[in-house]
């Protein structure tokens, strides 16, 4: 199967079953490709039974890619990637999308998780 983010934007139905499935977002980062915004990437995962075995994303402006497997790490140009261990969200960096979504009730949601969020004395 496959569920491509620009098809199910544009209004398609999509399920995601149990059968291995592809999912593919070509412009992932449509808005910023719209306005030459330079971070723009081709993102594909694979699901199975739901669940995420691998992703691959190429960032095509830096020449970056970005791959992870299941139980198997992530990279990135084939160097292993790690987490900075940091567990203090005061000394972390929040970065945020608003999302497409213009529904009222979606906004609603949306500006009560970022009040939530800029409560708590973060860097970003």
């Amino acid at each position: 199967s496959f569920i491509g983010e620009e098809s199910v934007a544009a209004g398609e139905g999509s399920v995601l079953t149990d059968n291995p499935t592809w999912i593919i977002d070509p412009i992932d980062g449509t808005t910023n490709f719209v306005h030459r915004f330079p971070f723009v990437a081709v993102s594909i995962g694979f699901v199975v039974n739901k669940k995420m075995e691998f992703g691959i994303v190429y960032s095509c402006v830096e020449d970056k890619m970005y791959t992870a497997r299941k139980g198997k790490g992530a990279f990135c140009n084939g160097q292993k990637l790690k987490v900075s261990g940091q567990e203090d969200i005061t000394k972390s960096l929040l970065v945020t999308e608003l999302g497409s979504n213009r529904d009222p009730e979606t906004i609603k949601i949306v500006l009560s998780n970022m009040e939530r969020l800029l409560s708590i004395p973060i860097h970003g």
